[in-house]
Order: C-alpha cells, then structure tokens, then sequence
C-alpha cells in the first residue's frame, strides 16, 4: 500500500480544507494510506503526523483556513532540518508528499525532492502569484470578499461625502487590489506592477466631487504603498476628507466560494492520477480551464506577470 502525507505551509487559503479533503479522498479510494503533517515543515521536522480517514476530513469542504495548521520552518531551510524530516518521513516509510502552499511552501517541496522524497505542490495562497496557473486557491474567495467589503464602504462614504483608500493584500502581485476595483468600480487602482502617479489621482477624486459624486474610493495593493500614507497624500492635494482602511487578514478568512471548491477538489484528484501516471516533482495549477503542471524549476524560472490589458480595461472604464 503507498502512502502520502499532506501539509499546508505559509499563509492559509480558503480551498486549502478542500484540498486536503480531495486527496485524502481519491487517495483512499485507490489504495493509498494517507497521513497529514500539523504545523507544516515545522510538523515533518517534530514527527507530527495524524492518520486520514474519510471521517477526519469529513465537513472540511466548506470551511476556510486549514485544519492541519501552518507554521513557517527556518529550521526546515536548513540541511540539518531537512534531513530530519526526511528521516521521518522515511521511518513511516512514506512515499509521496503534497504541499499546499506558495512560493515558499513549493521551495520547501522542491527541497524534499532533492532528498529523494516525491512531492507535489498545489497552490494555495490569496495574492494569485504562483506563475503558470491562472489561478491559486483562495484568490476567488479573497476577490469575491474584498468586493464585498468595498461595496459596504462606499455606503458610508458616501453619507458623509468621503474619499476612501482600501489597503488590501498584495506584496508582489496586484491581482487582488486590480480585479476587486474592477468589479468594484473604484475610481484608482494602486498596483505594484505599475508606478503610481499620486498627483493625477488626487487631482481626478478632486475632479469628481466637483462634478456632483458624492465619495470616492481607492484601492491599493499593499505592495504599492500604504493606505495611511496614500490617504495623507489625497487629501493634502485634493484637501477632501480622506480616511484609511486596512482589510489585513480578514481577507485570508471565511467559506471558500464555489469556485476555490471545485478548483481544489480538481487539484488534489489530479495529484493520485498523476503518481498513477508515474509523474511527480511538479506543482499543479490551471490554464484555460484546464488542470496542468509544470516542474518546480519550471515554476520558480518562470516570472509571475499582471495582466496589463486588465489594467487597461479599468483605465478606459474609469
């Protein structure tokens, strides 16, 4: 009988439950012995594996976070720790691991390659910055939040004649500030992909309260500055009242959405066929709808890119 671990490392996701549950389940269904890791690398290192049963993943589908737990390692980065969890891995005589996690989490993996261990990564992080896949886990419940959120906002600016500059995650990767004002239809978008121009969009809120609009709102990605700073900065130009919101973490909570569901579901059943088909090494995503993978070389050579005509779209619709 094979067995396969499971962990989940870095920031949680919504979708990461929903992972664990899909290759607990296909696992089960062809003969594998599944076991998952608490607390990440962390948890490989203390020898803290659990048993997975139907019932242990049962009502996980629907929830957010990860039951598993997440913790960062540096013990893990170095070869000491990684050759005690190798080790451990071993002991349990474990065949394959799956990481569900993001850039960090896949180097973790790619480490254990390298020791002989065959691993897998799944991509679960909000901020959508794992290059080839069109998506991560949690992003859609993330946009679909974020929206939300800016949508309760703009009630209350509006009653008192306010701009507001949202703060949402994003460090490297605009996705989350850049989709949420689309389809927020938000007056500025601050991305780290593209330098902002803090004159002009003081000067365009401006403009828009002159012409009779009642509030404003910006959004920024935290990787293109701080909410604090950027409201200072609007109202010292436009002299408007302007107030600062920062979401933080509540972006990375709740159900995931129907599609975070599905996606991961998709994932972790791909992951079984995939040792079924003698492939390993690799991390999955999704590309025009369809489940691929690629090499963790691959991935990590490849450059995480915004979609500039998206950028372009919410310009000519502003």
């Amino acid at each position: 009988m094979k067995k396969i671990a499971i962990l989940t490392s870095g920031g949680d996701s919504q979708g990461m439950n929903s992972a664990i549950r899909a290759v607990t389940r296909s696992g089960l269904a062809n003969n594998f012995e599944v076991y998952g890791v608490r607390r990440g690398f962390k948890g490989l290192i203390k020898n803290d594996f659990i048993k997975l049963g139907t019932k242990e993943v049962s009502d996980k589908l629907y929830r957010g976070g990860t039951f598993l737990q997440s913790a960062r390692s540096e013990t893990f980065k170095t070869p000491e720790g990684q050759a005690v969890a190798v080790e451990n891995l071993k002991a349990k005589g474990i065949d394959y691991v799956v990481v569900i996690g993001g850039d960090g989490s896949y180097r973790g993996a790619q480490a254990l390659k390298r020791h002989g261990i065959k691993t897998f990564g799944i991509p679960g992080t909000i901020d959508n910055d794992i290059p080839l896949t069109d998506f991560t886990i949690g992003f859609d419940t993330t946009l679909n939040l974020v929206t939300e959120l800016v949508g309760n906002l703009r009630d209350t600016m509006s009653s008192h004649e306010r701009v507001s500059v949202i703060e949402t995650m994003g460090r490297n990767c605009g996705d989350i500030a850049l989709q949420a004002g689309i389809a927020s239809g938000v007056d500025a978008i601050l991305i780290p992909e593209i330098e902002p121009d803090i004159e002009k969009i003081a000067a365009d809120v401006k403009a828009g309260f002159d012409r009779g609009k009642s509030h404003s709102i910006v959004i920024v990605a935290e990787g293109a500055g701080n909410a604090d700073d950027v409201a200072k900065k609007i109202k010292e130009r436009s002299g408007l009242d302007t107030r600062a919101t920062v979401l933080g973490h509540i972006q990375r909570g709740g159900s995931p959405s129907s599609f975070d569901r599905v996606f991961s579901s998709r994932l972790g059943h791909r992951v079984i066929e995939l040792i079924q088909e003698g492939v390993e090494g690799v991390g999955l995503g999704m590309e025009h709808n369809q489940i691929t993978y690629h090499t963790f070389e691959e991935i990590f050579n490849a450059k995480n890119k915004i979609d500039k005509k998206l950028y372009q779209v919410f310009e000519d619709l502003v």
